[in-house]
């Protein structure tokens, strides 16, 4: 599966901690139901063995709901688990690499701050860019922030698509109106929410009217 800008949309990063006593694949499944475009598997602190199966069973998850399905970080878990694709970041494995462990059939998403890194990563492969923090986030401890201009300037730099990410909400998607990004990447604003499936469904509406 190959990665197309309308896939970007609305970009959904999962994260335990809104489980809420759900499972993973049920708060999911709200998303997708709400909208959610691909899906990204971010999960730092989970033993091998739970992680790989719970990437297996997100990834028939997105099949059933012909959406790309993402893991974040781990190339091993990606392939083993059937995801369409990984997002690396800078700290990460290096994009090359990364391609080439992966093969060219799978997406591959890279993080970058810098016009610099965008063009290194769009380089080594990279099918759409991950930019950001754009506002401030919880997300990401030690998420650096980047302008507005910033991001407006690596969409110029690289023909591959380019998402937001970072304290993005449907109260500032407006913000990014005419800044060229394919769509928005979120966690909190999508899976804080009681209702999953309604925050989707309002994020995607934002996004039809402001970003597309």
């Amino acid at each position: 599966m190959k990665c197309d800008k309308t896939d970007l949309r609305l970009y959904a990063i999962t994260d335990r901690k809104w489980l809420r006593g759900k499972s993973m694949a049920c708060m999911v499944e709200e998303s997708l139901k709400g909208g959610a475009t691909i899906i990204q598997l971010r999960e730092k602190d989970l033993d091998y063995d739970t992680f790989l199966s719970e990437a297996k069973e997100l990834a028939g998850l997105c099949r059933d709901y012909k959406v790309p399905f993402i893991v974040n970080d781990n190339v091993d878990i990606a392939l083993k688990a059937g995801a369409d694709g990984i997002h690396v970041g800078q700290k990460d494995m290096e994009a090359g690499a990364v391609r080439e462990r992966i093969g060219r059939d799978m997406i591959l998403g890279v993080s970058a701050q810098t016009v610099e890194q965008a063009r290194a990563a769009e380089a080594a492969g990279a099918d759409y860019l991950g930019v950001g923090a754009i506002f401030p986030t919880g997300s990401k401890d030690d998420a650096d922030r980047v302008t507005k201009e910033t991001l407006k300037a690596i969409c110029e730099a690289v023909s591959i698509p380019v998402v937001a990410i970072g304290g993005i909400t449907k109260d500032n998607i407006e913000e990014l109106s005419g800044s060229g990004i394919a769509g928005i990447s979120v966690i909190s604003a999508i899976y804080a929410p009681e209702d999953v499936e309604d925050a989707a469904k309002k994020l995607r509406e934002k996004v039809k009217e402001y970003i597309e």
